[in-house]
Parts: structure tokens; C-alpha cells; sequence
């Protein structure tokens, strides 16, 4: 995108953003693809590096989290709001999440696509990592990155 881009991508804190963030996964992830509500709410949120993208209106657009309890942080709960998509937003907050794993000191970053999106992930420089698998009822494929 061009350095004028319609919105902004920060890394949020979830005890202040979590409802706006909760509400845009819902609405992706529950409402759009049937995903049960249990599965995209969990207690690992508290903990973890969380981006909210807003357009110049201050909606919430996208949002991802980094869960950093391992040694390869896992980026997940990627959603961008349907009107948003194959605009950039999921590319910049891939971008912001993978380059605050690289200021925490790792060297690699991982995620499980959702198997129609691996060719997003492909362009994003991740790469397919074991065998499919369903999580929520979805293909999924493990994908990771060198940072």
C-alpha cells in the first residue's frame, strides 16, 4: 500500500481492547464461517501480543494475536472484517506481529492456517510445516517463518 494507507495498525493491549477484538472474531470467525465461540475465546488472550487495525473513522477493521509460550511465538485469531480483505490489512498485521516476536529476541514465527489461506500465508513468506489437520471443523495447515 502507499504510505497514506486508510487505517492504522498498533499493538493494543487486550484488558483495554478486548471487547472491540472479541466482537470482530465473532463476527468472522462465529457469524461468517461456524466456527464455534468456545474455540475462538480462550485464556491465553490476557497474555498476548495483540494487534487492532482501524480504518480513518477509528472502526475496528483486523485484528491477529502472538501467543509467546513456547519457542516459536504462534500468530493466530487473524480476522479482517469482510469488506477489508484483499486490501492489505492481513499483510500488515502479519507484518506488525512478526516484527514484535523479532524485537522479543526469537528467529522464527509459526501459525495455523486455515487451509484455503495458505497461498496468503505463501506470499507472506511462511511455509507449510507437517500435515494438515481440522481444528474447528477447518483444514488446517501448521506454517512457519523465518524472522
Amino acid at each position: 500500500m502507499t504510505p497514506a494507507q486508510p487505517y492504522t495498525v498498533q499493538i493494543v493491549e487486550w484488558s483495554q481492547q478486548h471487547d472491540a477484538l472479541a466482537q470482530l472474531r465473532t463476527d468472522v470467525f462465529v457469524e461468517e464461517q461456524n466456527v464455534p465461540v468456545e474455540i475462538i475465546m480462550d485464556d491465553l488472550d490476557a497474555a498476548g501480543v495483540h494487534v487492532a487495525v482501524r480504518d480513518t473513522a477509528g472502526n475496528l477493521i483486523g485484528t491477529g494475536r502472538m501467543i509467546l509460550h513456547s519457542s516459536v511465538p504462534r500468530i493466530g485469531r487473524m480476522a479482517v472484517m469482510k469488506s477489508w480483505r484483499s486490501t492489505g490489512v492481513g499483510g500488515q498485521i502479519l507484518k506488525k506481529l512478526c516484527d514484535a516476536a523479532k524485537q522479543r529476541g526469537f528467529g522464527e514465527v509459526m501459525l495455523h492456517s486455515q487451509t484455503h489461506a495458505s497461498p496468503f500465508y505463501f506470499k507472506h513468506g511462511f511455509l507449510s510445516h507437517g500435515s494438515e489437520f481440522f481444528e474447528g471443523g477447518i483444514p488446517h495447515q501448521e506454517m512457519r517463518k523465518h524472522i
